[in-house]
């Protein structure tokens, strides 16, 4: 968004694609902001508000890249976008979701709930418009046609195929959390109660499956005990080598929310090193401080469940002694790291990918710029210079190339 803004609020026209149904990425998905604590629906709605007043962006939702052709100032890309079976005279009024009576899992929520077959993407999607998954309607179902007073719904909408033509590309697809079933020894899968920080951060927005607290997904309780796993898949050579960035500092940032929703609730953080990118000691010298949580040094091999109890039992060495370290929890959080979303990009032979799937920076000879997470693992405040930084060098190519 911010890329696409940046350009356009210079003259530019712009395409602005977006391969899920609502702007916003992961951030919309976020309880907080990292440092300053504070929802994401702020920072978004000023963004939408942008886009909203500025006609010289056109955005296309549920829309992928599925052929870059040409170079610098003439570019021809192929879209394809996916019907959303619902248009834009949409009120979200609700009736249609009262009468569907088909449940899904909720992807927005990393599956801790369902939706309905109908649904909004997410309270403060862009655009605001409910979407159909039509693959789990039942055949011939018409109840959310029949109750819809705007007459909205178009259950037999088809895809659309289109080629814009581009001076620049910028490529800002964002990341993906590290499958994290792939760390056997973590118990993600196997046992209810580990969850991952992403699934976490949807516990804890107001907005979330749980209005804000975090419960075992074994019974709906609160945790007495949360254990926090620093590095779950990054810094290993078996799984991601490198350092995801923010995963220390969202970490500690789900710890001090957790003592504001339970004053009560225990909590250990296990680290290989303690992390806090740029000026953000304080938020580790607070966490530091708090007498209920602890951060323990060492690099979690195991975790083991109690079939009977459901309690977690946590084994570590301590990289400082050289001691085992066990500890028990109700609740154990993965922090599991970011891969980038460029592996399907159909990109041009002239843009280079380096070993663990980033783009390499740059871009004003290809033509294609990359930006944020498409680079290298950021944080958002990080991902944001990015993106004026990458809209200026777009500007710069068309400019060269009129």
């Amino acid at each position: 968004m911010t890329v696409a803004l940046e350009a356009a609020e210079t003259g530019a026209q712009v395409h602005l694609l977006e391969q899920g149904l609502s702007l916003g990425g992961r951030i919309a998905q976020l309880a907080r902001y990292f440092p300053k604590m504070c929802p994401p629906s702020c920072g978004l709605e000023i963004n939408y508000r942008r886009l909203r007043k500025n006609p010289n962006v056109m955005v296309h939702t549920l829309t992928k890249v599925t052929a870059i052709n040409g170079g610098p100032g003439a570019f021809e890309v192929a879209i394809e976008t996916a019907p959303r079976f619902v248009n834009g005279d949409c009120t979200c009024c609700g009736d249609c979701i009262d009468a569907c009576g088909v449940e899904r899992e909720n992807a927005f929520n990393y599956g801790l709930d369902k939706s309905s077959a109908i649904f909004l993407p997410h309270p403060m999607a862009y655009p605001m418009t409910y979407a159909v998954d039509n693959a789990i309607c039942p055949s011939g179902c018409q109840k959310c046609v029949d109750v819809c007073k705007v007459n909205a719904i178009n259950l037999k909408e088809e895809g659309t195929t289109d080629t814009l033509k581009a001076d620049a590309i910028a490529v800002a697809t964002g990341w993906t959390p590290y499958d994290a079933t792939k760390l056997d020894q973590l118990g993600f899968g196997k046992y209810e109660n580990v969850i991952t920080n992403v699934m976490m951060e949807r516990m804890l927005a107001e907005d979330g499956p749980t209005s804000g607290k975090a419960v075992k997904p074994s019974d709906g309780e609160a945790p007495k005990r949360i254990a926090y796993v620093q590095c779950a898949g990054s810094r290993d050579r078996k799984h991601l080598p490198y350092c995801s960035a923010v995963c220390c500092g969202a970490s500690m940032k789900e710890a001090i929310v957790m003592r504001e929703v339970d004053e009560a609730v225990e909590q250990t953080i296990f680290y290989i090193d303690r992390r806090v990118m740029g000026r953000n000691e304080d938020v580790l010298a607070k966490v530091e401080a708090d007498e209920k949580t602890l951060l323990q040094r060492g690099k979690v091999a195991k975790i083991v469940e109690d079939a009977t109890t459901k309690v977690l039992t946590l084994s570590a060495e301590d990289t400082d002694t050289g001691n085992r370290v066990e500890a028990e929890a109700d609740l154990v959080v993965l922090a599991t790291g970011m891969v980038p979303n460029n592996g399907d990009l159909p990109l041009p032979e002239s843009c280079q990918v380096d070993d663990n799937g980033f783009l390499v920076a740059g871009g004003l000879e290809s033509g294609v710029v990359p930006a944020g997470c498409a680079v290298r693992p950021a944080p958002m405040a990080a991902c944001m210079q990015d993106a004026t930084g990458a809209a200026l060098k777009t500007l710069v190519i068309a400019a060269k190339a009129s």
